[in-house]
């Protein structure tokens, strides 16, 4: 993410087009979500905590039953813990049924596919950023913390909207809006030695557990999250009946995939399971399943570019087998822990549904190859060695069999495994009760289970003595491998809110300065005797000895903030040349602030530090010299960026 500085004047007309209207509700943000979720939130919760106490209630009755010899308290200690467990059981089930509400979104085609797996969105409470961000606006940066009412009102309907975003675009972009302004407020208000003391709140996705942190990472965090879990509920709303939205679910979940990926690498100290590394590296495997999943399903659609006949076959045994692998892949890391006690029984269930429908698919797509197949387009080297495992046969090695009763016994084998596959997926349904109740997932598996026996009986004769050959696996392999995209930030472009405030590069809570002035200069036959450079704000570089500047008490290192009484911080280098230009024999006058050592509080007042002293001081406290130009601000949760630096424009003249 990129976010942009304002270089231009801001005026007050300006200000009021920009600031949204008190109490309006933003693009994207969805007031009638914010109902539902928060009961389904408030219900997850009291959930969560009746099964903590039921647990506390169950270890206490195990404790005293295996402590007490007497055979009637025995008895009743049993009988009670019978009770317990009952409860437990029933708690549980409810709290899967929550957590598979948020699993109801469906394609919006007609079309009968797998359903996917969506992330619910973190949840928070309001926030108050006003306190803060009022003392450090007055007492850090010396200025009436009353003016930026407008501001701060509109950092807060920010936030109050990103707690509602619709599932769509529009939701996107209104939470990677509030993610850059977010790295604006790390940039300028958050110091290495303090935060804002805001205690931010969010919930757990699944559970519904409150975490809290003073940290503003946590925001970002939690933020980026939802980003993710955004992308994952608009991927699975896809019609994957046509192309487009086969490609649009493709695009999501690997920008989810993208998203939970970054936040690992880049938030280690999780305070909610939901944000621990091990369950965001599951959801990143489980997005990347699902993307290799829709596609498989791009392949099945009709297309003139794909390939035909045998070949296509050949693929979509080959792809259907990958898609298997991958969520192999990811049930192996949902049955660690501590991912195992986490991640929602429906969730790890349904990967292995998953597993093993796509596994019989590649069964049967392999029997569709051996067959359907002419006998000169199965009578391939590479076919029958690395792929269908045809046993050898007379003549060259690896040469399928020329004999199509040996093709029917092998492709028979393939489709008793498919049925098999399938059977297990069916079963594996039936056991999860909240996978009963998905009637689209039950009707997909019925459907290719009745597809496998009418071809096995097709292929099955009455003379069939002998037992088929074990059919071989079939090697997984893709021609298109999903990436791991981040979310595009840099598309998002927005205004820092209290741009007001001064370029980042200076006037930011990591810098001290001491504001000086007015200074009235006067021009002098050579001029003012003053070298400037770069922009935002523009820097005295240099103060000829004698000279009209170096008498009224300016220095090198001085950052012009106004001239003639308007603020210029934000000027660029030759809006100031002219403006001094531009004056007469009386002169100008100049208001500016020079960076201190990070020891030493700011103040106000005419006597200052050379600069040279001033630099070594700055050395001394581990900081370098005072950037000349404007610096966007650290992206979220540390990683780097280059800053931009301003460059040097010229020199004024001594002459005007």
């Amino acid at each position: 993410m990129i976010p942009e500085e304002r270089t231009d004047d801001p005026g007050s007309g300006e200000e009021s087009a920009r600031l949204q209207p008190a109490g309006s509700v933003r693009e994207g943000c969805d007031p009638l979500a914010q109902t539902l979720r928060g009961r389904l939130q408030s219900r997850r919760a009291q959930v969560h905590q009746q099964i903590n106490k039921e647990l506390r209630m169950r270890t206490g009755a195990e404790n005293l039953y295996r402590a007490t010899s007497n055979a009637w308290v025995r008895e009743t200690v049993a009988l009670e813990l019978s009770y317990v467990n009952s409860s437990l059981q029933l708690l549980k089930e409810e709290l899967e049924e929550l957590n598979g509400s948020a699993e109801g979104d469906r394609p919006a085609g007609e079309g009968v596919s797998v359903p996917m797996i969506p992330l619910g969105l973190k949840e928070t409470k309001e926030l108050d950023w006003s306190t803060p961000l009022r003392e450090l606006i007055s007492g850090h940066f010396g200025e009436d913390s009353a003016s930026y009412e407008a501001e701060i009102r509109e950092l807060e309907d920010l936030r109050q909207a990103i707690r509602t975003p619709s599932r769509g675009e529009a939701g996107l972009q209104l939470l990677m809006a509030y993610y850059n302004q977010l790295c604006f407020l790390d940039a300028r208000f958050i110091a290495p030695t303090r935060n804002l003391g805001l205690l931010f709140q969010w919930y757990d996705s699944l559970t519904g557990v409150p975490a809290q942190q003073r940290a503003l990472a946590f925001e970002k965090g939690s933020v980026l999250f939802n980003i993710g879990a955004l992308y994952t509920q608009i991927g699975a709303r896809q019609d994957r009946s046509c192309p487009e939205g086969t490609r649009r679910a493709i695009e999501a979940f690997q920008r989810a995939a993208g998203a939970f990926s970054l936040l690992r690498e880049n938030f280690s100290r999780a305070p909610s399971p939901d944000m621990s590394p091990a369950s965001l590296s599951m959801l990143e495997r489980l997005m990347t399943a699902q993307a290799q999943e829709c596609i498989f399903e791009g392949l099945l659609l009709p297309s003139t570019e794909a390939p035909q006949g045998c070949l296509a076959q050949l693929r979509l045994a080959q792809e259907a087998a990958q898609v298997a692998a991958e969520y192999r892949l990811v049930h192996q890391t949902m049955a660690q822990p501590p991912v195992r006690d986490y991640v929602p029984f429906p969730w790890t269930t349904l990967v292995r549904v998953k597993a093993e429908y796509f596994r019989a698919l590649a069964h049967y797509h392999a029997a569709a190859v051996l067959c359907d197949s002419p006998l000169a387009e199965v009578d391939c080297p590479a076919l029958s060695q690395a792929f269908l495992g045809l046993p050898a046969t007379p003549g060259p090695p690896g040469a399928a069999p020329q004999e199509q009763e040996g093709r029917r016994m092998l492709g028979k084998a393939h489709l008793k495994r498919a049925i098999l596959g399938q059977e297990e997926a069916l079963r594996l349904h039936a056991v999860c009760r909240a996978l009963r109740s998905v009637d689209l997932l039950q009707a997909v598996l019925a459907q290719a289970l009745r597809r496998s026996l009418a071809r096995y009986s097709e292929l099955d004769r009455e003379d069939d003595f002998l037992e088929a050959t074990e059919a071989p696996d079939i090697p997984p392999k893709t021609q298109q491998k999903p990436e791991i995209r981040a979310p595009s930030f840099s598309g998002v472009k927005v205004t820092d809110i209290f741009h007001r405030l001064g370029p980042l590069s200076v006037f930011s809570a990591k810098n001290c300065w001491r504001l000086v002035g007015p200074v009235h200069v006067t021009r002098g036959e050579a001029g003012f005797g003053l070298t400037l450079r770069g922009d935002a704000p523009v820097l005295i570089a240099a103060v000829i000895p004698g000279g009209p500047a170096a008498a009224a008490g300016l220095r090198e290192g001085d950052y012009i903030v106004s001239l003639n009484g308007r603020p210029c911080k934000w000027w660029k280098h030759a809006e100031v040349v002219a403006q001094l230009k531009g004056v007469g024999d009386e002169g100008a006058s100049l208001q500016v602030v020079t960076l201190l050592p990070r020891a030493e509080p700011p103040s106000t007042g005419e006597h200052r530090p050379a600069l040279g002293a001033l630099l070594r001081g700055q050395k001394e406290c581990g900081r370098g010299p005072p950037a000349p130009g404007r610096a966007s601000p650290r992206p979220l949760l540390g990683w780097s960026r280059k800053a931009k630096r301003g460059k040097t424009r010229g020199r004024l003249s001594p002459h005007p």
